[in-house]
């Protein structure tokens, strides 16, 4: 089979992909070289590649509690997807299907939202979260994320587009509400939601302003804060500084490259038509 060609709408997106993915590659690889090699810049790749970085960053615990950032991280990006998801779809379905007081006022109120820049309410959650003594905790980052229109606006209007025939099936077989919704559209909801759950995770991992004003104690820090004081401690230590950027990137980068096809199920999928 001869080769097609690319078109020039093609060949401009390779070029696109290659400018953000290079850099991201020399952190890896850059990663890898001794620090001689990184402060006399000879080659892209290394002439004698080292793990050395890696293993004081991950040698030192005293000095670097790499570990303990990355489990607050895990933990609290974890908690705050489950939560997400919970209150996304049980929020999103009963604005799609149930007939809700004051629904149409409601729901346009709660889309402005995302027009809102988090910025501004940092005030405001930190007093919320002084007066429930949350502050220096996992509960300040994980709660308040909880109440994001982000996922509620995704999913509401995946449901929308779900034939209200296979609700009205399972219905006439005795499913509670409930059970339609967990038995029915919840299976349905599968690419939509493995979508949300990505996008929930990346963001809460990658969250740096939240824990920065939210958390005071160095064990309680998440990895990006905790890699940030780490580079300002070590900033003329570039293969220290590197390889932690690889550990805080890594994580995020395997979620993505398992997931990614479910990831452009759930962007390209506008549900079930009628």
């Amino acid at each position: 089979m001869r080769r097609r060609k690319l078109s020039p709408a093609e060949l401009l997106i390779a070029i696109a992909a290659l400018i953000f993915v290079f850099p991201v590659a020399m952190i890896f690889i850059t990663s890898f070289k001794p620090d001689g090699e990184v402060v006399k810049f000879e080659s892209i790749f290394p002439k004698h590649a080292t793990l050395a970085n890696f293993q004081e960053v991950l040698g030192t615990p005293e000095e670097i509690p790499l570990l303990r950032w990355f489990l607050n991280s895990l933990g609290i990006s974890t908690a705050t997807t489950l939560l997400v998801l919970c209150v996304a779809s049980l929020s999103a379905y009963a604005f799609a299907r149930l007939e809700l007081p004051g629904k149409k006022w409601v729901f346009p109120l709660v889309i402005g939202t995302l027009m809102v820049p988090g910025q501004i309410l940092l005030v405001p959650v930190y007093l919320e979260l002084n007066a429930l003594h949350w502050l220096d905790s996992p509960l300040a980052l994980i709660v308040p994320a909880g109440g994001s229109a982000f996922g509620f606006f995704m999913l509401h209007s995946f449901f929308m587009g779900i034939p209200r025939e296979l609700e009205e099936a399972a219905e006439i077989d005795g499913c509670s509400r409930f059970g339609i919704f967990w038995n029915v559209i919840i299976p349905l909801s599968k690419s939509p939601l493995a979508a949300l759950a990505i996008f929930t995770f990346v963001g809460s991992w990658n969250d740096f302003l939240g824990p920065l004003v939210y958390l005071d104690s160095v064990d309680h820090y998440t990895l990006p804060v905790g890699v940030a004081l780490f580079q300002s401690s070590y900033a003329s230590e570039y293969g220290l500084t590197l390889a932690a950027g690889v550990l805080c990137t890594l994580p995020t980068l395997l979620a993505f490259l398992i997931f990614q096809r479910h990831i452009l199920a759930g962007m390209a999928s506008s549900g079930l038509k009628e």
